[in-house]
């Protein structure tokens, strides 16, 4: 068996639930597009974080990876600054469990994209060109990247990401990520309506 079939023998029985305009009928829940189910995807996520607790004892995040991809770049260009910072003395720089979840999100993100027909190859979302412009390429890759070095600070800030935070310590019912949780889709929420507005 081929990759390619492999992927299309997982995918079906998975079953995302595609749902095109003509299905949608009067249910409220029912995408206008081919989107993978919410219920699905969230029933999946569910299943990864118990079996993530169960088999390696270790919460699900992605902060920490990037801290580790970040001192494995470190380690190439200044060995000495990196081998005496205090995290990494504690948190060697180098490829666990962590940084392969990041792979795996990365690969199957393309895959669900590629499966549900939305792989667009537009640098511009049609939100941000109605509310910016289609010349504002270059604005768009400065806002992604400043919003991603934002987003990585407050992680480790914070203690955990959205999926640290967001699924695992939900899930685990603690005080603190329920509490970074509510801050993340508030100032997600105030970013959208300043941008947006």
């Amino acid at each position: 068996m081929n990759a390619r079939a492999l992927v299309a023998a997982v995918l079906a029985v998975l079953g995302p639930r595609l749902v095109s305009a003509d299905q949608l009928g009067t249910d409220p829940l029912a995408y206008a597009g081919p989107a993978w189910s919410p219920y699905l995807v969230g029933t999946l996520i569910g299943l990864l974080t118990m079996l993530t607790f169960y088999f390696s004892r270790k919460p699900l995040g992605a902060s920490t990876a990037y801290a580790r991809l970040a001192g494995m770049v470190g380690s190439l260009v200044a060995p000495k600054h990196t081998g005496a910072l205090p995290y990494f003395q504690e948190k060697r720089p180098e490829v666990e469990w962590g940084v392969m979840l990041l792979l795996g999100v990365t690969a199957g993100a393309f895959l669900a994209a590629w499966q549900g027909g939305e792989l667009t190859g537009e640098w511009l979302p049609p939100m941000w060109a109605a509310r910016f412009g289609e010349a504002t390429v270059v604005l768009r890759v400065v806002a992604a990247v400043a919003g991603g070095i934002f987003m990585a600070f407050g992680a480790r800030l914070a203690g955990g990401c959205t999926s640290g935070h967001g699924i695992s310590g939900t899930l685990q019912l603690s005080v603190g990520s329920w509490i970074a949780v509510f801050c993340f889709f508030g100032g997600g929420i105030a970013t959208a309506r300043l941008l947006f507005r």
